[in-house]
């Protein structure tokens, strides 16, 4: 029994000392800064009515409409949880932008830097019961697979760098299976196996149709991501929704629903082509990454397939864009060529 005891703390103890480590390999002050937005009420219940019951924001502007099947367990988890939520933005907003930087880079929604939150609460040194652990909390064998160092001298499950890495490549492996972000979260959770049993039976690929099919623990994995979601960001997005749900609103594409008017009368549209990143953009144009989600939904993942976009900005955040152009481009091609992007074949 002791020696169970002492296997136990010395890992938790070399979780701790590996994750400072690991975290000093990055600098917050090369990323974004993303400030908190004081437009947004902190009142949860405040938050639930006006996200869903009049389906808008803390602004004023149209809201992703939420699942009524999801909204009696968001409306209970964003009462329990919005508190701890909304001081995770500021103690954790290195972390974050460490990790909208990588999935940024590989044309992967930010926002999937939420499902880190609610495997782990971001805790380097997280042991699930089944044997999951890290941040993206991986199991040994699929930590394995897709790239990662796991034995008795090292486990870089517990590197944030390195783990947000192979949780890209998974991610984008399971979306190339199910196109759907919802079943994504899902099978993250609970295995491929258990979603696609679950489809078999329900003869669907929507997630509100064959959710009670799955595990309880899936099916609930993928509402609390959706909680967190509208918590951190004040909205849903195109991770929260079906892959029907996404094609009928269509937030790939800057819609003036996202803006109010006055925004509108002084917004600019441009069109950039090359490998830029929202990241660095709004590093350098010093604007909110949820504000510059808003003029321009899908940001990275557009650029990254299609090489150009119509950058939609305020009108003095486009001059200063302007003025330093080349250095953003450059800044951005830089961070996708760095090692961190570039091993495992990224």
């Amino acid at each position: 029994m002791k020696k169970i005891i002492i296997c136990i703390l010395s890992f938790l103890i070399f979780g701790i000392v590996e994750a400072t480590e690991n975290f000093q390999n990055f600098s917050p002050a090369d990323t974004a800064i993303i400030p908190d937005s004081a437009k947004r009420p902190n009142d949860p219940k405040k938050i639930f009515k006006e996200l869903f019951i009049n389906n808008t924001d803390a602004t004023g502007t149209a809201s992703i409409e939420l699942n009524p099947r999801a909204a009696s367990f968001v409306e209970d988890y964003m009462q329990r949880h919005s508190k701890r939520l909304q001081k995770m933005k500021s103690w954790a907003l290195p972390y974050f932008n460490m990790m909208d930087g990588i999935l940024g880079g590989q044309g992967l929604p930010a926002e999937l830097k939420y499902l880190a939150v609610i495997e782990s609460d971001l805790k380097p040194y997280a042991l699930s019961w089944a044997g999951a652990v890290g941040p993206w909390q991986f199991m040994a064998e699929t930590g394995r697979r897709m790239g990662l160092k796991i034995n008795r001298s090292i486990d870089e499950r517990t590197d944030y760098y390195k783990s947000t890495i192979a949780a890209s490549k998974y991610l984008k492996e399971l979306f190339s299976e199910y196109g759907d972000w919802l079943l994504v979260i899902a099978a993250y959770n609970g295995g491929t196996g258990n979603v696609n049993r679950a489809i078999r039976k329900s003869h669907s690929r929507n997630f509100w149709d064959l959710q009670y099919y799955l595990p309880e623990e899936s099916r609930n994995h993928v509402k609390k991501f959706i909680a967190t979601h509208y918590v951190m960001e004040g909205n849903g997005g195109i991770t929260t929704l079906t892959k029907d749900e996404a094609s009928e609103i269509d937030i790939s594409a800057p819609g003036n629903k996202n803006l109010s008017q006055q925004e509108l009368n002084d917004l600019k549209t441009q069109t950039i082509t090359g490998k830029y990143l929202a990241l660095i953009i709004c590093k350098t144009i010093l604007m909110d990454l949820t504000d510059f989600n808003r003029y321009n939904p899908n940001f990275d993942k557009q650029v990254a397939i299609n090489g150009s976009y119509d950058l939609r900005l305020p009108a003095g955040k486009m001059e200063v864009f302007n003025s330093k152009k080349n250095q953003v481009l450059e800044e951005s091609i830089r961070l996708l060529l760095s090692p961190v992007n570039t091993q495992k074949g990224f």
